[in-house]
């Protein structure tokens, strides 16, 4: 029997959801210091798959991060199910997709934790992450629609897109760097004691290049919008740009307020989540940019100008 619209659409929407949570909550491993709570992988002890009273707590953060794998996998398999049951089959590349990167992270999470937690490693657990957040919000959005379309946008504001998806992973790149290299890199035993493990860039220097890019991706936004109004593109993408933007200014504001008081875990982590939401948002840009199966181009004569909106 074929599985329904909805049930896909909600499938993929948990899916969405448990990619970002795992980012988030393996920002909790690191802040707290319990990246190597559970020292060995895939056990957390030589002897033990489960966390052990002799762990404490940092075992029990680092051990429940490690069963949240499990929760992410089992619902990107409903979702690859769903979809391979659904009529929908240009779902099946991104459902797919969000399934492989899956056992990929859980990989390099085991290197990241036999390495001692190598900052870089730490880095690319995270950019992977970030990845699978917008192909899963992709998988999700698209689902909602009964197939994608043709481009909505002329070619300039359709490149302001791409720029702006491009500078987005510039921005979290530097990101990474500017956490490598600081107080909140996780570079701590499970005893809390400093490893001296990070990046070793100058945090002031990669922090200014942080902003400049966060400032560059801003005023890009900001010119998408002024552009789209003008043009009176389609809603679905001027409500897109707008929400972006929004999500971009509380991100540097939590970004500047940590900053300049000495990075508190809490600020962190919220701006761990931030990243999540810049993501998410940045695909459902990306993704306004083309209509759903049923719907003309912008530039075509067939399409009055009342109806792009």
């Amino acid at each position: 029997m074929p599985v329904s619209p909805a049930v896909v659409s909600r499938l993929a929407l948990a899916n969405a959801v448990a990619n970002g949570a795992i980012v988030v909550t393996g920002g909790a491993v690191r802040l707290t210091g319990s990246g190597l709570g559970c020292p060995t992988w895939p056990r957390c002890t030589s002897e033990s798959f489960v966390a052990t009273p002799e762990l404490a707590g940092h075992g029990v953060i680092e051990f429940g991060n490690r069963l949240l794998t499990f929760v992410l996998a089992a619902v990107a398999i409903a979702t690859v199910v769903a979809v391979w049951r659904s009529e929908r089959r240009d779902l099946r590349p991104l459902a797919v997709l969000t399934f492989l990167g899956i056992p990929a992270q859980a990989l390099l999470g085991g290197v990241t934790v036999l390495t001692g937690l190598n900052p870089w490693t730490v880095a690319a657990h995270f950019l992977v992450s970030i990845v699978l957040i917008a192909l899963a919000t992709v998988l999700w959005l698209r689902s909602r629609e009964p197939g994608v379309g043709r481009p909505l946008l002329r070619r300039p504001l359709a490149l302001l897109v791409t720029g702006a998806a491009a500078v987005t992973a510039v921005v979290l790149v530097l990101g990474t760097l500017v956490t490598g290299s600081g107080p909140h890199s996780g570079d701590v035993d499970a005893d809390d004691v400093p490893t001296g493990d990070r990046m070793g860039f100058d945090v002031e220097l990669v922090s200014q290049l942080h902003a400049d890019a966060v400032f560059l991706l801003v005023g890009l936004t900001v010119a998408l919008l002024v552009s789209l109004y003008a043009t009176d593109a389609p809603g679905r993408v001027k409500r897109a740009a707008r929400d972006l933007l929004v999500v971009q200014l509380a991100q540097g504001v939590v970004g500047y307020v940590q900053y300049f008081t000495d990075l508190p875990v809490a600020l962190v982590l919220l701006h761990m989540l931030g990243a999540v939401l810049v993501t998410a948002f940045t695909a459902r840009l990306v993704w306004s940019v083309r209509g759903p199966a049923s719907e003309l181009p912008l530039h075509s004569p067939l399409v009055p100008a009342s109806a792009a909106r």
